[in-house]
């Protein structure tokens, strides 16, 4: 290997290695403003009361009379029809 050789694959090297320097660079300032907004946040939620429990509240379906019936299916099939709902 000659000395221009040498020079051309230091040269080579020394351009991708100056990608990897960027790019671990702005991965360290991500990682510390991550860390930072984290510190932040557990600090606002420790400051303020515990919440309570978010709660669910599921809707009450309507209630059938124990002998009520629905509509007999041709007829139902017959007011979906009229209502547009099949073609």
């Amino acid at each position: 290997m000659t000395k221009k050789d040498r020079g051309r694959a230091d040269a080579r090297f020394n351009k991708a290695d100056s990608g990897k320097i960027e790019r671990d660079a702005a991965l360290k300032a991500v990682t510390d403003n991550m860390a930072k907004l984290k510190a932040l946040r557990l600090a606002r939620e420790a400051s303020e009361p515990p919440r309570p429990p978010a709660t669910v509240k599921k809707p009450r379906a309507k209630s059938k009379k124990p002998g009520e019936k629905g509509p007999a299916l041709a007829e139902w099939l017959a007011s979906q029809q009229s209502g547009g709902r099949r073609t």
